[in-house]
């Protein structure tokens, strides 16, 4: 596992749940490239670090609706499995605020937030920037 790069930004967590799925752990027979929180329908996602908004919509592939923010540096947070987004792309976000809203996460008996952290493009391990929890 690569150390954390030092120029990174200073992330924080996207919503206050519980990790419950890990990097490169496999969802669905597919190693994952960030990790999941247990979340509740409506209850709020907030941007990692300050940035801008590269892209909202709708990912049909695995995520559902998605908000990626780009930090600079070539560091981008990926947010998935939303519900109704707060933001738009071009919009400048600062750290802690606001971008969505939790939905339903497909089929999941449980709601989840999908949270990435790339670096030109290349997934990095979020737990390793994101602060401890007690």
């Amino acid at each position: 596992m690569a150390p954390r790069e030092s120029d990174a930004p200073k992330i924080g967590w996207p919503t206050e749940g519980a990790v419950v799925s890990h990097f490169r752990e496999k969802v669905a027979g597919i190693p994952s490239n960030g990790i999941d929180l247990i979340a509740h329908p409506g209850q709020k996602v907030r941007a990692a670090a300050a940035g801008t908004v590269l892209y909202a919509g709708k990912e049909p592939e695995r995520f559902g609706q998605l908000i990626l923010i780009d930090h600079g540096g070539g560091f981008v947070t990926a947010y998935a499995y939303l519900g109704m987004m707060t933001v738009k792309e071009g919009q400048t976000v600062t750290k802690g605020e606001r971008i969505a809203l939790v939905g339903q996460s497909g089929e999941a008996q449980r709601p989840t937030v999908h949270f990435e952290l790339r670096r030109n493009n290349v997934p990095r391990d979020p737990e390793l920037y994101l602060p401890p929890r007690l």
